[in-house]
């Protein structure tokens, strides 16, 4: 499993990918310098638990670059909520 991450300076996103086949994906769009909302995660039904480790290279993202996440995307804001070991980088 790989996740790579895409940024144009706007928006961008994490996907991951097995082989050829991508197992999932999280967009995300700026909101000023310091914060990031993520928009939308999908993730193929047949790798359980990839909406979670897209979730975890965001915050991961978000440590090592100082950031806070605003999630819109009602996977995301449900993790948030379920999580609290990653809300310190919840804006």
């Amino acid at each position: 499993m790989e996740i790579t991450h895409f940024d144009d300076g706007k928006k961008g996103h994490f996907k991951a990918t097995e082989g050829d086949i991508q197992a999932g994906l999280m967009t995300y769009v700026w909101a000023g310098d310091d914060k990031f909302i993520i928009e939308h995660t999908v993730g193929n039904p047949d790798f359980k638990g990839i909406g979670m480790k897209l979730l975890d290279k965001a915050v991961a993202f978000a440590r090592e670059k100082n950031l806070k996440i605003i999630p819109l995307c009602p996977f995301a804001k449900k993790m948030f909520d379920r999580k609290e070991e990653i809300r310190d980088v919840l804006a």
